[in-house]
């Protein structure tokens, strides 16, 4: 039956019988002349197929032999993979053979890893050539879409800086905080005389400053602080956040959140007898935290020797020295550079000597002469003047932006809170997510909970990320970037230092897993290769089989996803890390090395 392709319009044909319901339609007769043709096919097939088959493939050798070396047999058996479940020897063969993708994957794993070691015989050093290039073009493409955003004010033009309180339990860092705030004013008296009515109907009377912070009613009945919290207060000179840390060690993944967006780290030493050596000592918090606060990068630690009014003590010189000198050691092992980097100031947070005003010199009489003498790098009297004169560098706002998000939530649309550790954030601004390159546009920005048109590095801001963003598209730990973006990674080349190991693994070997915390993020994390150890003689061992504590370690980590983060030369900020376990830190290190950028 054939079709005019050139007829304009169809007519039926008059001579054309009627056609009825049921009725087929007739083929024409040379049609059945080709049913004989493809019977020669099928042998055509089976000689294609039998010629494509591999003589030495084993899963064939060992189909021929169940078929008792029956060709047509064994043809039939290898078309139809399900009946060969059935014989236990075919299963096992399968078994044994890798598949098709993990043999992708591991391949893809070799070549990022072959690559990372490959560049391990220079130390890691990152070629200078390539680290300007990169930034240089998309850099000034961001800016020229910021233009749009109008010139308005830009907020406070005092500096920003955040205070972590951290140290041992009961060490009183929730009470100086709570003081901090009644001394400035930011705690009307009416308030206080209610706290202390409350604090007496407890039988805790000197809890009640503590309760200026811990707002919580689990946290007032066992007078211990589990999330951060915050307060603001400010001076003539400068703007401080407050972040009172936990002090248990059950809340430390708590206070690694806090001391993550830090700049100035107040390490808070009870001088009361006993108390400092229990937190000093092996298990207390006073050497974890500040292990920690060096890791999350505070730029200054200022130790404050707290409850020197106390009866067991009495503004004591003595007192304080032995507390400085244990302490001495201890923070220079952590890394801190004691001349510069770390205060000490004798205080009452309870009777608030030496926080605004200096204490009394018939109570404490040698304490002016130390600071005439600038003795524990302490040139300035009281805990406020000594905060006031502190000079945080490295803060560089035309840089590209980096806001590590510490945590999201919904309120009319995606809002983000985070500190800015680079760059400046404005309305209007195209930014990208990291690790996920989404992109979207910043609505609106708020510094301290008021609407800004800029921020600048230091500040804590609310984002209102738009462009169809939702609370799923962002997570803690994510990065929120200007170009060029930082990396996202799974895995990276590292110096660590061994601090401690849990008590079922008493050596560092390839395979060790913890959890690695960077910034705002956490992730699951393997060592998957030791390239060198530095023992503390100086001695370096290279591709030993394990490591001990008090060792450096360049070293091999892959964590479970991929993180945003960058080298430590390049970005202080996200080059930092700490690997934990079992409620214990086990090492702090920073990123040395990164896999290479795929074109």
């Amino acid at each position: 039956m054939s079709f005019n392709p050139n007829a304009s319009e169809w007519k039926p044909s008059v001579s054309a019988s009627a056609w009825t319901p049921g009725q087929g339609f007739t083929a024409p007769a040379p049609a059945p002349a080709p049913t004989p043709a493809p019977a020669p096919a099928p042998p055509a097939r089976e000689e294609s197929q039998e010629s494509d088959i591999d003589e030495n493939d084993p899963l064939w050798k060992l189909v021929l032999q169940i078929a008792g070396g029956d060709r047509e047999r064994a043809m039939k058996m290898i078309s139809d993979p399900d009946s060969l479940t059935q014989y236990p020897e075919v299963e096992a063969l399968l078994a044994s053979m890798p598949a098709e993708d993990d043999a992708m994957d591991t391949a893809q794993d070799d070549w990022e890893s072959e690559q990372l070691a490959k560049e391990m015989d220079s130390k890691m050093a990152i070629d200078e050539d390539k680290k300007p290039a990169a930034p240089k073009e998309p850099e000034e493409e961001e800016e020229d879409e910021v233009i749009e955003v109008d010139d308005a004010p830009e907020g406070d033009p005092r500096e920003h800086l955040n205070l972590v309180f951290i140290g041992h339990v009961d060490a009183g860092k929730s009470t100086l905080s709570g003081n901090i705030l009644y001394i400035t004013e930011n705690v009307d008296k009416r308030t206080i005389e209610r706290y202390e009515r409350e604090a007496k109907e407890r039988n805790r009377e000197s809890w009640f400053l503590a309760f200026i912070m811990d707002t919580n009613e689990e946290e007032r009945a066992k007078g211990k602080t589990v999330e951060v919290g915050r307060a603001h207060f400010e001076t003539e000179v400068k703007r401080y956040t407050i972040l009172d840390a936990p002090g248990h060690k059950n809340y430390v993944p708590n206070m690694i959140m806090g001391a993550s967006q830090a700049d100035i780290g107040v390490l808070v030493i009870s001088a009361r007898k006993g108390e400092f050596e229990t937190g000093f000592d092996r298990g207390g918090q006073t050497r974890e935290h500040a292990l920690l606060a060096k890791t999350l990068g505070v730029s200054y630690l200022v130790v404050v020797i707290n409850k020197m009014d106390d009866p067991t003590v009495q503004w004591d010189k003595q007192r304080f020295d032995e507390c400085v000198t244990k302490l001495r050691p201890f923070l220079k092992s952590c890394g801190f550079v004691i001349k510069r980097e770390v205060k000490f100031i004798p205080i009452s947070g309870l009777t608030g000597a030496n926080i605004k005003d200096t204490v009394s010199p018939s109570v404490c009489p040698w304490w002016s002469k130390c600071v005439a003498n600038a003795d524990n790098n302490t040139p300035q009297p009281t805990l406020m003047s000594l905060l006031d004169s502190l000079e945080l560098k490295g803060r560089d706002p035309d840089a590209p932006l980096r806001i590590p998000v510490l945590d999201r939530y919904t309120d009319r649309g995606t809002i983000a809170m985070g500190k800015v550790e680079s760059g400046t954030v404005r309305p209007g601004q195209k930014v990208v997510l990291m690790p996920t390159r989404n992109t979207y546009k910043i609505d609106a920005v708020w510094a301290n909970e008021e609407p800004v048109k800029c921020a600048r590095p230091g500040e804590n801001v609310l984002i209102k990320l738009g462009g169809g963003c939702g609370i799923e598209d962002i997570l803690k730990g994510f990065v929120i970037c200007t170009n060029p973006p930082c990396r996202a990674v799974s895995k990276i080349i590292c110096d660590i230092a061994l601090m401690d190991l849990p008590e079922h693994a008493r050596i560092f070997t390839a395979g060790f897993q913890s959890m690695f915390h960077a910034h705002c993020c956490e992730e699951e994390c393997t060592v998957t290769k030791i390239f060198e150890t530095t023992n503390s003689k100086g001695q370096v061992q290279k591709l030993p089989r394990f490591a001990n504590v008090g060792m450096r370690i360049v070293c091999m980590i892959e964590v479970a996803r991929s993180v945003p983060i960058e080298t430590f030369e390049d970005k202080p900020f996200l080059g930092r890390f700490t690997l934990r376990t079992e409620g214990k830190t086990v090492a702090i290190g920073k990123i040395k090395k990164l896999p290479p950028k795929k074109d």
